[in-house]
């Protein structure tokens, strides 16, 4: 069967994270249903570039799917954006090679997370709003102990069923402007609610409540108690994805 790499985005607010759940709702589930739907109720499994978590979007997202005819990518973009929710944009679709994987050949995954200080009622789904101002320089002081090849525990969810938590980390700032201010970390591979624990800890960190030196001390222990609360799902974005290799993919009109 011809496997197709697909790119997408989606809105994660009424969604229980991507990966397919029973008696949820899941963005994996929404898109195999429509797949299954356009092969005759053939049942087709998708193979997504990392999983969110309820709440989480994702500004670009990829999927393989082996699929049981050939496709025009175009028509397939097409067809999918028809039959799928409105909170979920396909972009664009290109057969590949059959041992392309979208999850294993992804090289750098980049994540986003935006805060607001003012009452907005048109950013409640997808950002933070936290009134208290933030010392930037601070966290961004604080962020650059996280660069490199590290054990992440202090940050991951636990019981998770991950072989290690060892990911390497390439960059990791805060950026300011007018209508607030974004988290951007990039890293070879995130653990599961890894990225908002550490926006939490950061924050506590602008917030003058800790030091960007004691940074070092919470990722040495390995024990998620010793980072702090983990910030709401509405903030994040799941935000570009890179492999080795760039896929062009046709874009539907």
């Amino acid at each position: 069967m011809p496997r197709y790499f697909i790119e997408l985005a989606y809105n994660g607010q009424h969604y229980h994270g991507w990966q397919i759940q029973p008696k949820a709702s899941t963005i994996q589930g929404e898109i195999e249903t429509a797949l299954s739907k356009l092969h005759a109720q053939t049942p087709i499994e998708i193979v997504g570039c990392g999983r969110t978590d309820a709440g989480v979007h994702a500004k670009q997202y990829f999927f393989h799917a082996d699929l049981p005819k050939s496709w025009d990518p175009a028509q397939l973009v097409f067809k999918l954006n028809r039959m799928t929710p409105p909170d979920i944009a396909f972009y664009g679709a290109q057969q590949v090679e059959q041992n392309t994987h979208a999850r294993f050949d992804a090289l750098r995954r980049t994540y986003r997370y935006f805060i607001h200080h003012s009452k907005d009622p048109f950013r409640t789904e997808q950002s933070w709003y936290l009134q208290q101002k933030l010392d930037i320089e601070a966290m961004n002081e604080a962020a650059k102990y996280l660069i490199g090849v590290q054990d992440f525990s202090s940050f991951a969810k636990m019981h998770t069923d991950v072989k290690t938590h060892i990911c390497e980390v390439y960059a990791a700032q805060w950026f300011g402007d007018k209508d607030g201010l974004y988290f951007e970390i990039s890293a070879n591979r995130f653990l599961r609610n890894m990225v908002r624990a550490i926006v939490g800890t950061l924050v506590e960190v602008g917030l003058n409540k800790i030091k960007a030196s004691e940074l070092p001390q919470i990722i040495a222990a390995q024990d998620r108690s010793e980072a702090y609360v983990s910030v709401p799902a509405q903030g994040l974005f799941l935000w570009e994805i890179h492999y080795p290799t760039s896929v062009e993919l046709d874009q539907a009109d």
